[in-house]
């Protein structure tokens, strides 16, 4: 009997070219896509470096103030802004790895381009600087007493006997040592660990200058019959009396009105200067005090200014509104002030205060 062997399978068919090429191309995708990554990650991983140890030291100081209630988030924009971190996101990732500190309300004084340990401490160990805010219509003895509650009162007594022994020049003081109540610039100053009450002095003495100068105030100014110190004294007067911005160039043109017919000024802020007080009530009695300074007893301007003058009630003395006016009175609580040129008036017009309550 004739056998036969069994039937083979034919050899595998060798790959075909197409299907080896797309092969190829799919490694080579893969190992393209592991690279960028890779590449992407080394990039990341430079920038976060650089950035967390920026290059070339750090730089010139600068300041910032963290309010009560301030998320970190709006800590770090500030930093950023002023240059003391050089990214805010790098930051914000940096305390995400390694921890947010609790942030102390305060000022913090910083050198520009500091590595994120050295911000990071900083913002860990608390405020490094005091600041004091200055505002208009604040008398150097209002500026001392603030400045008592943040630097000790031994450097408020020094500022104090500065600012009224005129040792330091401004160039709107009427002779040399003249007080410089007045010539001072409202406005926040943050003052450094060792400051002297000398170098705030000078600061406030620049900033006035430059503030005048934005208004069309400079030291050779003449207007109203009156030199740049005058004009100074009078816009002190006007903040107090006036208060509000909207009143305060009627209320310089009752004072020139008055002045240019010799008539007292009869200003209530300037008595409640000569008794150091801010604000209050003027009896017949306080009327009657002895002092330069009460502009009942006597005709003409302050010996000085009285305040921190705004800049609005430099316009006011430089720009006073035309009228005849020479008497005011508050007429309600939302600070109107109604203008009258007879007493009558005037008397009618507090009668109406009255009525509201003022």
């Amino acid at each position: 009997m004739t056998s036969t062997d069994a039937p083979t399978s034919p050899p595998d068919a060798p790959p075909d070219r197409a299907e080896r090429m797309a092969r190829v191309r799919v490694r080579r995708r893969v190992a393209l896509a592991v690279l960028v990554v890779v590449l992407v990650l080394v990039a990341a991983v430079a920038w976060f470096v650089i950035e967390a140890y920026p290059i070339g030291g750090t730089g010139t100081p600068a300041v910032f103030e963290v309010t009560q209630g301030e998320p970190l988030s709006q800590v770090i924009s500030a930093m950023a802004a002023r240059g003391i971190v050089s990214s805010a996101l790098a930051f914000r990732i940096d305390l995400a790895l390694t921890g947010a500190p609790t942030v102390q309300t305060g000022w913090y004084r910083l050198a520009t381009s500091e590595s994120f340990s050295t911000a990071k401490a900083a913002l860990a160990a608390g405020p490094n600087v005091s600041a004091v805010a200055v505002d208009t219509a604040e008398s150097s003895r209002e500026v001392a007493s603030a400045l008592a509650g943040a630097q000790g009162p031994a450097f408020a007594t020094r500022f104090l006997r500065i600012v009224h022994d005129g040792a330091i020049a401004s160039p709107f003081q009427p002779r040399p040592h003249a007080s410089l109540e007045g010539l001072l610039a409202p406005g926040t100053y943050v003052l450094s660990p060792g400051e002297t009450p000398e170098a705030l002095v000078r600061t406030m003495v620049s900033r006035f200058t430059a503030r005048a100068a934005s208004v069309g105030l400079t030291p050779a100014t003449r207007a109203h019959g009156l030199d740049a110190y005058g004009l100074v004294t009078v816009a002190s007067i006007v903040e107090k009396e006036g208060y509000y911005a909207r009143n305060m160039p009627r209320v310089a043109t009752v004072v020139y009105n008055r002045l240019a017919r010799g008539t007292p000024l009869q200003m209530d802020a300037t008595v409640l200067y000569a008794t150091g007080q801010d604000g209050g009530t003027v009896t017949h009695a306080t009327e009657s005090i002895r002092s330069p300074y009460n502009t009942y007893l006597h005709t003409g301007l302050t010996p000085s200014p009285i305040c921190l003058p705004s800049t609005q009630a430099l316009t006011a003395a430089l720009h006073p509104a035309a009228g005849p006016w020479l008497f005011f009175t508050l007429i309600d609580r939302s600070g109107t002030l109604a203008f009258s040129t007879t007493f009558a008036q005037q008397l009618a017009n507090e009668a109406i205060g009255r009525r509201n309550g003022v």
